[in-house]
């Protein structure tokens, strides 16, 4: 049985991350380094929620349904669980998660920064609809 603890404490911590950060909007007493930092800390929480659960599906895809031969990449993983009716949105969806993964690797700034905190919320959405296909039970 897969212990499905470290996949829930990356997607909550990724929950209260971007939580505090689309708090701190009204808060007059951040400058501008600290509204950054706390955009960093977003991203830097998306990147590790995303390879936690892309290796956790992997496993689960192995011990869970049985698969053999599953690749090591992402995008691969993510279309077996679209072919074995595991994801809870879209594999272009999905796709676009692995997309942004990477352009964010090294760069934090600018025009990606923007894209990759733009779409942290849906990810999580879906994430979290994963999670409770994997665990079958709710998120709390």
């Amino acid at each position: 049985m897969i212990d499905h603890d470290r996949l829930h404490k990356s997607v909550k911590r990724l929950a209260l991350q971007l939580e505090n950060h689309q708090g701190a909007t009204g808060r007059a007493e951040l400058t501008t380094l600290d509204r950054e930092a706390l955009a960093e800390s977003v991203m830097q929480r998306f990147k590790k929620c995303y390879d936690t659960l892309w290796k956790h599906l992997k496993r689960y895809l192995a011990e869970e349904q049985g698969l053999t031969d599953i690749p090591n990449s992402p995008k691969q993983v993510f279309r077996l669980a679209n072919e074995n009716y595991l994801l809870s949105g879209r594999i272009e969806q999905w796709l676009h998660y692995a997309n942004t993964r990477t352009a964010t690797a090294h760069d934090y700034s600018g025009e990606k920064a923007e894209e990759s905190l733009a779409i942290i919320p849906h990810f999580l959405t879906d994430a979290i609809g994963l999670y409770e296909i994997m665990t079958r039970t709710c998120w709390k």
